[in-house]
């Protein structure tokens, strides 16, 4: 699936902070699915960067919310980067 450059756009920017790759990161190390406050100890963040962060990831559609009880866990979604990469590719 080739993205539209709107969307493009909008990955781009949320891959452009430091601290949302190493969201992305922490995430992808730790089987693919995280908890937010987990994410919050082991980057340093305070919790409301951290959910700032997360929003932007969710809203560009790199990550996945799922609710468990109380708690969110959040996943990669694997299918929007890969289609991100081969959007650019096709750039």
């Amino acid at each position: 699936m080739i993205l539209d450059l709107k969307h493009i756009e909008k990955i781009s920017k949320a891959l452009g902070d430091v601290n949302r790759l190493s969201i992305l990161k922490a995430i992808q190390s730790c089987d693919g699915k995280l908890e937010c406050s987990t994410i919050t100890a082991s980057l340093n963040l305070s919790q409301p960067s951290v959910s700032h962060h997360i929003k932007k990831l969710v809203d560009a559609e790199l990550i996945e919310p799922q609710k468990e009880g109380r708690f969110y866990f959040y996943s990669l979604n694997e299918e929007v980067m890969e289609s991100y990469l081969e959007s650019l590719k096709k750039l």
